[in-house]
């Protein structure tokens, strides 16, 4: 069996990411543009185009993969289709971590995760 993770981009530009268990990607995105299942997040958004797929040879990475691809942002998921490596790995950067500090600027941790500027007033 193959083990498969695909990105199609639906009608109205939003993007999908699934999984495929079985030989052909191309029977599963048949699927999608049929309205199989109206409850799916691509039936009111057909016609949907495959952008891209990879094959996993273990379920357990397809699986992985798939979570992680969905957490995605959209800028990333183009960087990734465009084959923009530079761009991926800038796009892949914490946006919630607390903010580097200046050079020679140390700050002091109050709470876990929230720094306080040694100059500010309490």
């Amino acid at each position: 069996m193959r083990f498969w993770v695909y990105l199609l981009q639906c009608a109205d530009g939003k993007y999908y990411v699934g999984s495929h268990r079985g030989d052909d990607v191309d029977a599963r995105v048949w699927e999608h543009n049929e309205g199989l299942n109206p409850k799916a997040f691509t039936y009111s958004r057909r016609p949907v185009e495959l952008v891209w797929c990879g094959e996993f040879s273990d379920p357990t990475e397809m699986v992985n993969f798939e979570r992680q691809m969905k957490g995605w942002t959209r800028a990333k998921k183009e960087a990734f289709i465009r084959g923009d490596w530079d761009s991926l790995k800038s796009l892949s950067k914490s946006r919630t971590a607390p903010p580097i500090p200046e050079k020679g600027r140390f700050y002091k941790l109050t709470h876990p995760g929230k720094p306080q500027d040694p100059d500010k007033p309490k």
